[in-house]
């Protein structure tokens, strides 16, 4: 029988790998493309990127804080234990680089495929806000790497 704190754990385990998952397969085709310096290439991907990251990222993050909040809530963890308020800080973090990074993306899918469509190579915009993305991956990453440890060990911070 599923009870529903299975379910509830399965839903948020699900949630938190489509975030780190989705999260770590936009940075490789991201970057995988970007290094083609192939217009057309970096332009495709970049649509596939922004399309996976309002579908998968954008989906698993709104899950996340409601299932865990339920989870919490079902086994009577206090929302002020340590390593939840802990997490829910780096949650936060996790989402001041990752707003960015969806605008970013979206600008960059625009600049690239606006010099495919002319032919040309890609303007200076296109390498800087690559450079700003790419930076802001590993502060965001590093988040979500954390938070997967508190969940899993769950330990007394303060």
């Amino acid at each position: 029988m599923i009870t529903a704190y299975f379910a509830l754990k399965f839903v948020h385990v699900i949630g938190a790998t489509v975030l780190l998952g989705t999260g770590a397969g936009i940075a490789f085709f991201m970057l995988l493309a970007h290094r083609t310096g192939d217009v057309r290439t970096i332009a495709g991907v970049a649509r596939i990127v922004v399309i996976a990251d309002f579908l998968f990222t954008a989906t698993a993050v709104v899950a996340q804080p409601v299932t865990g909040w339920l989870l919490a809530r079902e086994v009577g963890y206090p929302l002020t234990e340590s390593w939840i308020v802990l997490s829910l800080i780096l949650y936060v973090v996790t989402g001041l680089f990752w707003l960015p990074v969806v605008w970013m993306q979206m600008r960059m899918r625009d600049l690239a495929q606006a010099a495919a469509a002319r032919d040309e190579p890609l303007p200076p915009a296109y390498h800087k806000l690559f450079r700003t993305w790419f930076a802001f991956g590993f502060p965001a990453f590093a988040a979500v790497l954390a938070i997967f440890w508190l969940m899993i060990a769950r330990p007394q911070v303060w």
